[in-house]
């Protein structure tokens, strides 16, 4: 619509059209009218931020009448709210998606209660992992890329939670390499799952994608960088092994049938700073400091600059730089 509004422009100035010309050009054009989709978009907005405050809201009630609500009753007004949405996410497919949306919700609250009711001793990473386990079933059967996102983030806390736990903190130590690369492995394959290539089994969109890209970067990056400023062999394996994992990612993208320039730019970011981050350990044995920040950002310009045109050209030979 903005290359025909900007045709038109130029046309009213090439050929100086009068206003009536220009108001018959805007009218056949269609301009001057809402987009088709926009009712069907704010019905789903409009549900979705609806299923949103009503989740929220729900969680909001038990812990607001800790003392108005005995705990039986808490139990039994988390349990039926999620067990009736999840009916109503299986049985009403026009609502299939706030519904599994607020489900979702509801998982995480009634978990949220029983770990404060009992305190069973249970790491945090462990009532995300089932929470993400009990919402799966939801996310595949609404096949929406909203409950997908949700889910993502779920998921991905869970695993962060869990690499922490594990390793004893968010310190890298180099004992701890297998489980930081177990997480990171984890990580990337929650981001190959809501890739386009299984999209036909997961129904996960872009964002639910780019969101688990994003989240994989980071994982992958952050633990990166905290190995190679450690001392060890086991240490600059993992670096190393980062820079493989953000490689192979960003081949993986790079194909024509696979290609998501947003994706393929937050990867492509997270290399940059793996490398400044490595050429930044490299001289920092010697040298001012003034010196080595100078030639550091000089570094991440450079790589930048060179990132930016490799996926402007791939960009334009995919033939999808409008939408890009």
């Amino acid at each position: 619509m903005m290359s025909t509004r900007l045709a038109i422009l130029e046309l009213t100035h090439r050929h100086r059209l009068d206003a009536a010309t220009l108001s018959s050009l805007w009218r056949i054009a269609r301009l001057g009218e809402p987009p088709p989709q926009l009712p069907a978009l704010m019905r789903r907005g409009v549900g979705l931020l609806a299923a949103l405050l009503v989740g929220l809201g729900l969680i909001f009630l038990v812990a607001a009448n800790l003392d108005a609500l005995s705990r039986l009753q808490k139990f039994i007004l988390l349990q039926a709210c999620t067990a009736a949405v999840c009916l109503g996410a299986a049985f009403l497919p026009r609502m299939r998606t706030p519904l599994a949306l607020l489900g979702l919700l509801a998982i995480g609250g009634l978990f949220a209660y029983f770990g404060q009711t009992y305190q069973t001793g249970a790491d945090p990473w462990q009532l995300f992992a089932l929470w993400a386990a009990l919402a799966l079933p939801l996310a595949l059967g609404a096949r929406s890329d909203t409950v997908w996102s949700a889910w993502v983030i779920v998921a991905m806390t869970g695993l962060t939670t869990w690499d922490a736990a594990q390793s004893g903190g968010w310190r890298f130590v180099a004992e701890d390499l297998g489980v930081h690369l177990l997480a990171a492995l984890l990580a990337t394959a929650i981001a190959v799952l809501m890739s386009q290539a299984l999209v036909r089994y997961s129904g996960a969109g872009k964002v639910a994608f780019n969101l688990a890209v994003l989240l994989a970067t980071m994982s992958v990056t952050g633990a990166g960088m905290l190995a190679l400023f450690e001392r060890g062999g086991g240490a600059l394996l993992y670096y190393l092994l980062s820079l493989v994992i953000l490689g192979a990612g960003a081949a993986f993208l790079a194909q024509r049938a696979l290609f998501d320039v947003t994706a393929l730019s937050v990867i492509a970011l997270g290399l940059i700073v793996l490398l400044d981050a490595g050429l930044l350990r490299l001289l920092d044995s010697g040298g001012s400091g003034e010196g080595i920040l100078l030639v550091a950002g000089l570094a991440a310009v450079g790589l930048m600059a060179a990132a930016m045109r490799c996926i402007l050209a791939l960009s334009r030979e995919y033939g999808s730089g409008g939408k890009a």
